[in-house]
């Protein structure tokens, strides 16, 4: 037997205690556990939609019969296999039992071998039936999340599988990326793909609140707790209970409640402003920083042993300007989302604007390209303007111009590339060579003909010429 077979289970119905022995010592010997009840009722209690294995049923039973009990599982899951056992060779009966979709009719007496074999093969068939659901399940889970996790560049393929995986999971994750790429977005994916997507998402920004407010927000207060305090306040986290809190610019909260927050992490408890005892919590504890959470640990801005409770997982958003052609794939969906909202057309972008949307750095990320596209809708149908002009007011001064041909739109994006590449790398040569494979020479001649210096991307490092 294999270890799938020897775990699968097989609920066994009849008010005989000999027949369920029988059973019992046959359908174990063939490798499966069994569960045995006497009852349609006590049967029905043991079966959900994920059981994995079949029902092995007598047709005569106390009370409700079996073909009865066939139906009632029929309204439950269609596909769950039922084997009907009767010793009365009652054809009518077994014609009745198939129409109602029993998997097999066996006639008693019957051979051990016989019923270990249907059992096999109905067990065989649960178990594509539950592994075609849970395909299904995983492909309308990762088609939903490509819809709000847009982008075909590597970097959100990896994104995409982790918060699908990491979903799954109740560990604390911790989001880093710049302003504008979408953390919040990523916060409330992993709430609505996981177990807890039935209970709350919370979500509190640190960074937006007085500092005087953070502690009784969070925790909540009871009634005369302190001046104004007329009646308890039941705090965010407890809020979030059976859910998600999202903490969002978790660099800035106060280190006088970064302590009481890390006590929430470690008990499970909340201790309410002015309480007595602490309540149970039961949360998820997503974060978010667009600062590296190293750099403010070394700061002295967020404690050591709170960062390692923040961040079990921690996954990274690129920004835009790393994303390749996700900018137009991006630009392109919201302008379809806004002509819809304000029922106007979709305007059609010009080659211009299209080398403007992959040669700009886009310092908002995807925040600012989301409000290009609105605007870039709603001016199209009364003074229709280049998208850069929308954007920079013609302050870029890198996108080509309206009359520019392919030598003028490939240099601009070139130019953009190496750019972007000389900032990431703070201007080292070397670094900048590895990533975009050229070689030292092409580089540099590559550079002075963009006009573009090392001294442009920030320090740098001596490097020979």
């Amino acid at each position: 037997m294999t270890d799938k077979a020897d775990k699968t289970p097989v609920l066994v119905v009849d008010d005989d205690p000999s027949m369920r022995a029988a059973l019992r010592q046959w359908i174990r010997l063939a490798g499966f556990e069994t569960k045995e009840v006497a009852t349609a009722d006590q049967a029905m209690a043991k079966l959900s939609p994920e059981f994995g294995g079949c029902v092995v049923s007598d047709v005569m039973l106390e009370g409700e019969d079996g073909v009865s009990l066939l139906r009632r599982i029929g309204e439950q899951d269609a596909e769950l296999p039922v084997v009907l056992i009767t010793g009365h060779g009652d054809v009518p009966m077994a014609v009745e039992a198939m129409r109602a979709g029993a998997y097999d009719f066996v006639e008693k007496p019957f051979d051990p071998d016989h019923i270990a074999e249907v059992v096999r093969r109905a067990c065989d068939k649960r178990t594509l039936v539950l592994e075609n659901r849970q395909l299904k399940a995983q492909l309308a889970d990762s088609a939903g999340l490509e819809s709000r996790l847009i982008g075909n560049s590597p970097a959100m393929q990896t994104l995409r599988q982790q918060v699908l995986h990491f979903a799954r999971t109740d560990a604390a994750v911790m989001i880093t990326g710049e302003t504008g790429t979408g953390k919040e977005v990523i916060a409330q994916a992993l709430h609505d793909f996981s177990p807890r997507k039935d209970g709350p998402f919370v979500a509190i920004n640190a960074a937006a609140l007085p500092e005087a407010m953070v502690e009784a927000e969070l925790f909540g207060h009871e009634a005369g707790a302190f001046t104004g305090a007329d009646k308890r306040r039941i705090g965010r986290i407890e809020s979030a209970g059976g859910g998600v809190l999202f903490l969002d610019e978790i660099v800035s909260m106060p280190l006088a409640l970064q302590p009481k927050l890390l006590r929430v992490l470690q008990e499970k408890q909340v201790d309410r402003i002015g309480g007595t005892r602490p309540v149970e919590v039961d949360i998820r504890l997503i974060s978010a920083a667009n600062l590296d959470p190293k750099e403010a640990m070394a700061a002295g801005r967020l404690r050591e042993d709170l960062l390692f409770r923040l961040n079990t997982i921690e996954l990274k958003v690129p920004p835009l300007r790393e994303r390749g052609r996700d900018s137009l794939l991006l630009f392109d969906t919201f302008l379809n989302r806004f002509a819809l909202q304000y029922g106007l057309d979709v305007p059609v972008t010009s080659a211009r604007d299209e080398a403007f949307l992959q040669t700009y750095s886009w310092p908002g990320n995807v925040r600012e390209l989301r409000n290009a596209a609105e605007r870039f809708v709603l001016n199209a149908g009364v003074g229709p303007q280049p998208l850069e002009s929308l954007v920079t007011g013609g302050r870029e001064g890198t996108a080509p111009s309206e009359e520019s041909g392919l030598k003028e739109l490939m240099d601009a994006y070139e130019r953009s590339l190496i750019e972007s590449a000389l900032h990431r790398h703070g201007g080292r040569i070397a670094d900048v060579m590895q990533e975009l494979n050229l070689p030292r020479r092409t580089l540099n001649e590559k550079m002075t003909r963009h006009g573009l210096t090392r001294d442009q991307a920030g320090p740098v490092e001596p490097v020979a010429n």
